[in-house]
């Protein structure tokens, strides 16, 4: 796998961050778990449900060593969203979710979780739109 980084780019591969001082093409030559910085969301975004299953799932990929604290997280992140969108596509990317995370394919669990957030911002209205805290 190729990865093209730009000047003071980072990214984070198994656990470690990483931050590239020039513009530079990197290739993996072997399985490891990364996390470009474009992909990576900030606490203070994460103001709703699935922004919240999100940075779950993110910290379950950037630090594999505290993976089973984060399970449970997730798990109850998971049936919390499950609660709020218990029919549609949300439900239907949330059962997705649920099986990408349990194969250890988390990267493509956020990918179908950024997929549902517009969905999840029609749903809840752009003016329901959580502090951090509410959202936990």
């Amino acid at each position: 796998m190729h990865i093209s980084l730009r000047a003071g780019e980072k990214f984070y591969i198994n656990g470690a961050v990483v931050r590239v001082d020039r513009k530079v093409s990197i290739e993996l030559l072997n399985d490891a778990t990364f996390l470009l910085e474009a992909h990576v969301m900030r606490v203070d975004e994460v103001t709703t449900p699935l922004r919240q299953l999100y940075f779950i799932v993110q910290i379950m990929l950037m630090n594999p060593a505290d993976t089973p604290a984060a399970s449970q997280m997730f798990a109850n992140a998971l049936a919390v969203n499950r609660k709020n969108f218990d029919q549609g596509e949300i439900a239907k990317g949330l059962s997705q979710v649920e099986r990408l995370v349990w194969e250890n394919r988390k990267f493509e669990a956020l990918k179908t979780i950024r997929a549902l957030l517009p969905l999840e911002a029609e749903t809840l209205g752009k003016d329901k739109v959580l502090t951090p805290e509410q959202a936990a």
